[in-house]
């Protein structure tokens, strides 16, 4: 059984509306692609503009139930395509960081907000999230368990580790920064040591201090009928904007899960208190 996700690797525009049409249009493509899940980069509403004015934040963030975000939900039960919508969110004290994942039928699933915000640097402006969650995905063919996490989420072995922990086996992760070798290693080993799939989903060139490069990890480092070690990456766009669609062999991957070592086989978490103190 095969979970096909689509990278919608943009650049944005320059209002609100923009926005939502070049969205539309590539959660459309996708679906031409065949797949069963769209992902936006980083806080696609504004294009990922972070004013440190609180005036002119606050008028850029929207409602999680603003007409921008409906209009996603109700285009994912239209195409039968779930999506991953990312919006800089209403919220008191401060906006967040947010991504929305309403499934194939326009079902809210999983609503997650930023935990590991930058607050060196632009998003000090912003309110972290609270914690991490994980949904069950119905794409038609099968369920699969998903979380999210965003951006500089992925630099805290915790955020995936926590994931895992929750049952999910595909992790979603919109983004927007420079994806480099180490970045894209940091998103390998989250894969690797979790035995789950990760998809980072970037802003294209063109876009400041983005290159796109948004990649797939499919969480099979071997399989036990084939000799010698296998490359996780199943997907690694270039630079260029375009929608990109990656398949999760997700038999593989639960195989993998049940059989070897990693992930929760042989943790000792009475010695970790360090972590939580």
């Amino acid at each position: 059984m095969d979970l096909k996700i689509g990278l919608l690797q943009l650049v944005p525009e320059d209002t609100l509306d923009k926005q939502l049409n070049k969205g539309i249009e590539a959660c459309r493509r996708a679906k031409e692609m065949g797949a069963d899940v769209a992902l936006f980069p980083e806080m696609w509403s504004d294009g990922y503009a972070l004013p440190q004015n609180e005036a002119a934040l606050r008028a850029l963030a929207i409602p999680a139930d603003s007409a921008f975000v409906k209009a996603f939900q109700a285009l994912a039960k239209e195409l039968d395509m779930a999506i991953g919508i990312t919006l800089l969110e209403c919220h008191e004290p401060k906006p967040r960081n947010s991504v929305i994942f309403f499934d194939r039928k326009g079902d809210e699933i999983l609503h997650y907000s930023k935990v590991h915000t930058c607050a060196f640097d632009l998003e000090k402006v912003l309110e972290p999230g609270e914690d991490f969650y994980v949904a069950d995905l119905d794409f038609g063919r099968g369920v699969v368990k998903i979380g999210s996490m965003i951006c500089f989420d992925r630099e805290f072995p915790e955020s995936a580790r926590i994931l895992m922990l929750k049952g999910a086996e595909v992790i979603l992760h919109p983004n927007a920064c420079p994806m480099e070798i180490n970045r894209l290693a940091a998103l390998r080993s989250r894969a690797y040591e979790n035995m789950v799939a990760v998809a980072t989903c970037n802003y294209a060139e063109g876009q400041p201090d983005c290159n796109g490069h948004s990649a797939v990890f499919d969480g099979v480092p071997w399989k036990r009928d084939e000799p010698g070690v296998r490359d996780m990456c199943v997907l690694e766009a270039p630079g260029e904007e375009g929608v990109y669609v990656a398949t999760i062999d997700l038999d593989a991957l639960r195989f993998h899960r049940d059989h070897d070592v990693m992930g929760d086989k042989y943790r000792h978490p009475e010695k970790y208190d360090i972590l939580t103190r």
